[in-house]
């Protein structure tokens, strides 16, 4: 089934269930489970969901400024937003999370994060954590993935892409709508290799067709640590995301190790406080393993959240394994809504990748 068949049934049905007033049902009749809490995972908020002639990933806006700001309301008014120190308080004491406990996370470290989420959830009174890659903080260059859609997506007209590791010798296509779908395609085989061909690919095409990633580009910055620390000071969490945003469960053991501590020590010298908890990078069930969360116990974090669908139930078999509710831009308010009533119908499912 296709990715548009899959966002039109849920959103379909979300759209019946908003008209005939069923929602609020749902939530009721649904059987809540003791210490179950939702977290809304989210990477960029533009704006626009759809910005003309965007040439970075548009899978990865998961809002307009103005639809995150009606999803925050509603998560308010009928929710109990909460902070991830609250809930390690409560699991700590053992103490039973609310009914209707919910976080909001944010992948990567996007200045719109800044620009954009941030004033909002904070003019709400509300706190989100944020997930930054450590080594992309402050250095002005786009995330790896980032740019492998940038470059096919500006590439010169009839230029051809080579990989013959993944099946791939296409023509490039002319028109950006047909070049996104291309970079959807690859992007997704990409991430069945392992972490040195894919920097090699990306390196070998930044070089053939002479698009630097070393000058950055206005759409795609990361933040810096001064905007971190004045979200820190105004309520928002920061956690880690690695160092350089890689696939952890395809790094030898050694480099993997060395992107979970030295992300906490990065996190710790510059903000002054400690970091407890992780969202690993892509974060799909093939993107960490034992040895991942092995290394993320051993570094001291509390907490770890994966990017695989669902609700979380914060305990020792799930407590570097969070699983997390994806917000991404078809996401309407009456889906949204019911998302949030009936996880379990209404998420998106996990994308598992095959060789």
């Amino acid at each position: 089934m296709s990715v548009a068949a899959r966002v039109g049934r849920r959103q379909l049905l979300a759209r019946w269930c908003h008209r005939l007033g069923a929602l609020p049902l749902l939530k009721h009749v649904r059987p809540g489970a003791r210490g179950e809490v939702r977290v809304l995972a989210y990477h960029r908020v533009l704006e626009s969901a759809d910005p003309e002639g965007f040439s970075f990933d548009p899978e990865l806006i998961s809002a307009s400024a103005e639809g995150f700001q009606a999803q925050m309301r509603h998560l308010k008014a009928h929710f109990v937003p909460m902070r991830f120190d609250e809930v390690l308080d409560h699991l700590q004491r053992g103490i039973p999370l609310p009914e209707g406990a919910a976080l909001v996370t944010f992948d990567d470290g996007y200045d719109d994060n800044y620009r954009i989420a941030f004033p909002i959830l904070r003019d709400l009174g509300m706190s989100a954590m944020f997930f930054v890659s450590t080594g992309h903080i402050d250095s002005g260059r786009p995330y790896a993935y980032d740019w492998l859609v940038h470059m096919l997506c500006s590439a010169p007209t009839g230029e051809r892409l080579q990989v013959p590791a993944l099946d791939i010798d296409w023509e490039i296509e002319e028109l950006l709508p047909e070049r996104r779908r291309q970079a959807a395609d690859l992007l997704y085989r990409v991430k069945l290799l392992d972490d040195d061909d894919q920097a090699a690919l990306v390196a070998r095409l930044e070089n053939d067709w002479g698009i630097s990633r070393a000058a950055g580009h206005p759409d795609c910055r990361p933040m810096t640590w001064d905007q971190l620390r004045e979200m820190q000071r105004a309520g928002m969490e920061i956690g880690s995301h690695g160092v350089d945003h890689r696939m952890l469960a395809k790094l030898s053991q050694a480099r993997m190790v060395d992107e979970v501590r030295d992300s906490k020590r990065a996190l710790e010298r510059e903000l002054g406080v400690p970091a407890r908890v992780i969202s690993y990078p892509v974060g799909g069930p093939d993107a960490f393993n034992h040895d991942t969360v092995e290394a993320v116990r051993a570094a001291g974090f509390d907490l770890a959240c994966s990017y695989v669908a669902g609700v979380g139930h914060p305990g020792p078999r799930t407590q570097f394994s969070l699983p997390r509710l994806p917000v991404e831009r078809h996401m309407d308010m009456p889906w949204f809504q019911a998302m949030m009533a009936m996880p379990e119908l209404f998420t998106y499912a996990s994308r598992l990748r095959t060789g």
